[in-house]
């Protein structure tokens, strides 16, 4: 489960931003949080909203990057093509309009959760050499917290990880995190981390277009059905699929139809694009709700008509589904859920531009107008974003009032 995203110094994004999935102590959608064994309660569902261009994609793409820059040494002489995109040349740019921010590192914080343990993990990245790096854990049987391991102008091993042995050669590109993993990978707490960043995260869109390509439909029962009853939601006339895989490993997906009671066939390239991207995207979204994934997905409504849109957010935000605490932050430019029903004012977030390119990231539960009053939380947003009153206006890049924002 992810809990706090930081990242400063990242393409648009030249100041520190923070990227909160805490529950904030407000009152609407009580019921709506994911509260975890030790009580702290965290968000299901978060959508970043903001002008094209205004940087709300960047937001995605530094998680995303900072989780593949901790990965890509672990595949790199790996033959799996789903990793594929893992083993490429990784390039982290940094703030492109001020001389100070192109020489200056690329900075990023995460905390996140796993069965056993809350981990902060720091990584300070200057083109491919990292600077800085740490990782931090708290047991949540015991709250009891301890650092694992500091890097500056040289290696601090602490803790759990005192023991460990690190090569005297380590390459500077190399984060220590990925070299632990690669040699200690038996290591329960190494383990635990990794696997996190691995299959605890998710993305689609990044660089990836193999994932979107290969269909990624799931012969799992418990998924086929959350798929159907997706299908049901857009009232299409489809009632049943099957997975076909030949020797080759290609994979055809059979759709059956039933109209006024006669049923035929068709191969999923045969469907309209629609279909076809329905069927590249559900699998995600159904395993995530499965397995308690954090599912992270670059401009969602443009994959799925707004009543579809709206099942899967009420899905992962109705805790009797979204039993094994799944979250799903996505970008959107739909305002058709953008209301006080279907969502808590601290899962809706904004992004645009300052007047020195630089994007500016802020909740809705944060935000102020200029007499310092807070949006209520029975407030028309979706009204209310389009008249421009919290900055981040859709049809302009830039901020309308920068003063105004004060998040």
């Amino acid at each position: 489960m992810l809990c706090q995203f930081t990242v400063k110094n990242y393409k648009s994004i030249r100041d520190e931003v923070t990227f909160d999935m805490q529950a904030a102590a407000i009152s609407e959608h009580e019921d709506k949080v994911i509260r975890d064994n030790d009580g702290e309660m965290f968000l299901p569902v978060s959508a970043i909203y903001g002008p094209n261009g205004g940087g709300k994609s960047n937001v995605l793409e530094a998680l995303n990057t900072l989780a593949a820059k901790v990965l890509r040494p672990l595949y790199a002489t790996g033959d799996n093509e789903e990793r594929i995109f893992l083993q490429k040349k990784l390039i982290i740019e940094p703030f492109a309009f001020s001389e100070e921010s192109k020489n200056e590192p690329t900075e990023f914080e995460i905390f996140f959760r796993t069965e056993m343990a809350e981990y902060r993990y720091i990584l300070h990245v200057k083109k491919d050499v990292v600077v800085y790096e740490r990782l931090d854990r708290v047991k949540l049987d015991t709250g009891r917290r301890s650092a694992l391991f500091e890097r500056d102008e040289e290696i601090v091993l602490k803790g759990v990880f005192a023991k460990l042995k690190i090569s005297d050669e380590l390459s500077a590109t190399l984060p220590l995190l990925s070299y632990i993993g690669i040699t200690y990978k038996k290591n329960e707490v190494v383990k635990d981390v990794l696997e996190w960043f691995e299959y605890g995260i998710d993305f689609l869109n990044y660089g990836n277009p193999i994932e979107e390509l290969r269909m990624a439909i799931s012969n799992s029962e418990d998924v086929k059905q959350l798929m159907l009853d997706m299908i049901q939601e857009m009232d299409l006339d489809i009632v049943d699929f099957r997975v076909v895989e030949d020797e080759n490993d290609r994979i055809d997906v059979y759709t059956k139809h039933k109209v006024n009671g006669y049923e035929a066939e068709l191969n999923l390239f045969e469907e309209s694009s629609g279909t076809k991207k329905l069927f590249g995207l559900m699998p995600f979204i159904a395993s995530s709700l499965l397995t308690g994934t954090t599912l992270v997905i670059d401009e969602l409504d443009a994959k799925i008509h707004p009543v579809l849109l709206r099942h899967i957010i009420m899905m992962f935000n109705d805790m009797n589904i979204n039993k094994k605490k799944a979250q799903l932050i996505f970008t959107s430019h739909d305002l058709s859920t953008m209301n006080s029903e279907v969502f808590r004012r601290d899962e809706i977030w904004f992004v645009a531009k300052g007047s020195a390119q630089n994007s500016k990231l802020y909740s809705l539960v944060e935000f102020k107008n200029e007499k310092g009053e807070s949006v209520r939380k029975d407030a028309k947003f979706d009204k209310q974003y389009l008249e421009g009153k919290y900055g981040a206006d859709p049809y302009l890049r830039r901020i309308i009032d920068w003063g105004k924002v004060n998040a």
